[in-house]
């Protein structure tokens, strides 16, 4: 990594970058056979950490919207739980 930081502290941001910068070389011809495979190396373990950060995001965004739609669903709900049948205004 050209910024000195392990792969796992690299932001989805930073470690897209990377890949970019490493498919551009490749594709520009700008790459030794000797440093190709080295390379190529580095794209799978960024291609891996993306993979697990875009996991990571969908899982908390998953819970975060579950919350909220249980926080809406209590909030909708009476406190004494004890609703008339569709959900009407009865006074006595």
């Amino acid at each position: 990594m050209s910024k000195g930081k392990g792969a796992k502290e690299l932001s989805y941001g930073d470690a897209a970058a990377r890949l970019e910068e490493i498919l551009r070389k490749i594709e520009e011809g700008k790459v030794d056979i000797d440093e190709l495979s080295g390379l190529v190396a580095e794209a799978a373990g960024l291609v891996t950490l993306c993979r697990e950060k875009i996991h990571a995001a969908e899982v908390q965004v998953k819970t975060i919207t579950e919350q909220l739609e249980r926080d809406v669903e209590a909030e909708g709900e009476p406190e004494g739980g004890d609703a008339p049948a569709g959900g009407e205004d009865v006074r006595y």
